[in-house]
């Protein structure tokens, strides 16, 4: 039989990402948790890890045991949490940058009210991370996305919900020679410096299929992820981008130039994802978070 704890020490090698990490995390060396490592390889009869000198990565054998080892970890920690909760509560949940700016607040500060005892926890996870955070209950709740054209992930026996589609809209800087065009199309604004992320980054592959759609090349002349950088350099003249529009609440319209292209509007889909017998308070929380705004 496959010794549990070697497993948990496997997926916490998975989401580090190197043996290092892991060990800081699980306050061990990084000797005995490779020495953990290697008696699970013996025990499995196979390799599992492939390792690099930036860290590691999973061998196919890897990949499916680790699978296993976040359930089993996961039933673990509910199995733990069943007990604690009989004497104190906690909460976790995982979001990206621009959700936990403009969707989770008010939701969170709501939650605080109604329940003072339960200790709340955040952390900024970036799509398409999380998942298995949630399979092995380091997270109760992940809040997560996905971008046009994008793949959404294996949810490994999960719940996952839409919670609603959010638009993309253009922005440019205020007093902008196109702004005020009557329809504004990629295509005509194919010549502008554009703001987005680096390639592979989601909104960035989402700008490279729109202007594919459309037949024109365009020229990222400034990489961010962050959506406040990317308001801030265009408000700066710098460049345009495409932004989601929740972002755009504090801005003024003073401050920048907000539009659609004629032949480009995008929007991505924002999923909340939780075990699929998930426990009171989850509900409580996805509830608060379903809300119109």
């Amino acid at each position: 039989m496959l010794d549990a704890h070697r497993l948990a020490v496997l997926a916490e090698v998975a989401h580090a990402g190197s043996i290092a990490a892991a060990a800081q995390r699980l306050a061990f060396t990084p000797s005995a948790v490779s020495q953990q490592l290697a008696k699970l390889e013996r025990d499995v009869g196979a390799r599992l890890l492939h390792r690099h000198p930036r860290g590691v990565t999973l061998t196919p054998a890897g990949e499916e045991l680790l699978v296993h080892a976040e359930a089993i970890v996961g039933e673990l920690r509910a199995a733990e949490r069943t007990v604690s909760a009989l004497l104190d509560e906690e909460l976790t949940v995982g979001t990206f940058a621009s959700a936990g700016m403009t969707l989770v607040p008010a939701a969170l500060a709501g939650f605080r009210r109604d329940h003072p005892g339960v200790a709340l926890r955040l952390l900024d996870l970036e799509p398409p991370d999380g998942y298995g955070l949630v399979s092995s209950r380091d997270l109760d709740l992940l809040i997560t996305h996905r971008y046009p054209g994008a793949p959404l992930p294996d949810p490994r026996g999960l719940q996952r919900t839409l919670l609603r589609s959010e638009r993309f809209r253009l922005i440019l800087p205020k007093g902008h020679a196109k702004a005020d065009a009557r329809r504004l199309t990629l295509r005509a604004l194919a010549g502008e410096d554009w703001i987005s992320g680096s390639p592979g980054v989601p909104n960035r592959a989402c700008l490279e299929q729109l202007a594919d759609a459309a037949g024109v090349r365009v020229r990222v002349a400034y990489e961010t992820r962050d959506y406040q950088v990317i308001l801030a350099l265009v408000e700066a003249g710098l460049g345009i981008a495409f932004v989601p529009e929740s972002v755009l609440e504090r801005v003024g319209s003073e401050r920048i130039e907000v539009r659609d292209a004629a032949d480009a509007r995008p929007a991505r889909e924002i999923f909340v994802v939780h075990h699929r017998r998930p426990g009171r308070l989850v509900t409580e929380m996805v509830a608060r978070l379903s809300r119109p705004r």
